[in-house]
């Protein structure tokens, strides 16, 4: 949400505005830079300032090229707040414009980068937050940068292949159920039209396909608000523990899904250790931040329970093991680098392994979906032929 403001520093009156939750948060940031607050009143946008702000909005490929960009000059001895102040200029999205802004009077203000990216979690990830701190307080936040620069590539490269894999059946079904439904309801009604003023007694497969569209034809309005209110309450279910756990639960076990659902967090989970591990971060706090990796909160219960048990002094490997939803190469190569002393570079080969895996059940996915929606396709449009020239042989018999 944003606010417009009117303050006063002591010489003159300044104007701006600022993006906040709410005018509290305003507030305490106005008055943490010395300003004398005059006015707070939310920002009206018009049509025009919403799609303007919509198409600059910084996105993760944004967040990717700002760290990448960051770590080199970082290396090459320029200070964060010259680094940032370069970044600014070069930046070009009115909203990318802003965050760097924002950070770049947060550390001139005295602030950590670390705390300052803390207010901007939205953008920045648990992860991110706490490899930077790791870095600051090491002094190798240069080197820890580029390789968060280098991971954040990997994921970015790992997400477009898995959404393109997906991306083609899902417009075929898209497309498909479109179709269909504007043929039943609105289409196959004036093809039938003819068969009533004729006394033939109809297929049964053209009285079904008559009942579906004069059901479709009367009540498309209802049906449409009660897809939609399902899709609501459905995720209304979903965002709820109980329904989240519950649906979770149930995608991890279909077949060929859960392999895909499965590898990708186990992607995401080896990666972000193996990262957080090699920067230093003890391994208890980065269990914590692996969790917030993953949206499943089978996953995240089982790296609850995993805290607990090390914290009491069990290994990674046994308590994994213990969990039953890891597979035992990971058991296994987490044991290893334990007792080798090598447990990130372990973790960050199982990461690659398991992006292999991915890559494979995504394609095996695909391969299955593709011929079974045409099959379904083809299946539909038979019965739909069928169903309207079927009457004519009727017809022709009984003139």
């Amino acid at each position: 949400m944003r606010f417009i403001y009117k303050a006063y520093d002591g010489q003159k009156q300044v104007k701006g505005n600022l993006d906040a939750e709410n005018i509290d948060q305003v507030t305490t940031y106005l008055k943490s830079h010395n300003l004398v607050i005059i006015e707070i009143k939310k920002n009206s946008q018009s049509p025009t300032s919403f799609i303007n702000s919509f198409f600059s909005k910084v996105g993760f490929s944004d967040i990717v090229d700002l760290t990448r960009q960051f770590a080199i000059m970082l290396s090459s001895g320029l200070t964060i707040a010259d680094s940032l102040s370069i970044l600014k200029k070069q930046a070009k999205k009115p909203g990318f414009v802003k965050l760097l802004t924002q950070i770049e009077e947060d550390v001139k203000g005295g602030n950590s980068l670390s705390s300052s990216l803390k207010k901007r979690e939205d953008l920045f990830s648990h992860l991110y937050i706490a490899l930077v701190r790791a870095g600051e307080a090491s002094g190798k936040l240069d080197s820890i940068l580029m390789k968060l620069a280098e991971d954040l590539e990997r994921q970015r490269q790992f997400r477009n292949k898995i959404k393109g894999a997906l991306i083609y059946p899902a417009i075929i079904i898209v497309a498909m159920l479109t179709v269909m439904f504007i043929m039943i309801t609105f289409v196959i009604p004036q093809l039938l039209t003819i068969y009533q003023d004729f006394d033939i007694e109809l297929p049964v497969a053209t009285r079904f396909l008559i009942a579906m569209s004069n059901f479709f034809s009367a009540y498309w309005v209802l049906i449409l608000i009660g897809l939609a209110t399902f899709i609501f309450l459905f995720h209304r279910y979903y965002r709820s523990k109980k329904g989240r756990q519950s649906i979770d639960a149930i995608f991890l076990r279909l077949p060929l899904v859960s392999q895909v659902i499965k590898v990708s967090v186990l992607v995401d989970l080896t990666r972000t250790l193996s990262t957080l591990i090699s920067a230093g971060v003890a391994i208890l706090e980065a269990l914590d931040i692996a969790k917030e990796t993953t949206s499943n909160i089978v996953y995240q219960r089982a790296f609850e329970n995993i805290h607990q048990k090390i914290e009491k002094g069990d290994t990674l490997g046994r308590a994994l093991e213990q969990e039953g939803i890891f597979p035992p190469i990971l058991v296994q190569m987490a044991s290893v680098g334990e007792q080798t002393g090598h447990l990130d570079d372990t973790l960050m080969h199982l990461s690659n392994y398991f992006e292999n895996e991915s890559e494979t059940a995504t394609k095996a996915l695909t391969v299955l979906i593709e011929p079974t929606v045409l099959v379904f396709l083809g299946l539909s449009v038979g019965f739909v032929v069928i169903a309207v020239i079927t009457p004519i042989f009727s017809l022709s018999n009984a003139f």
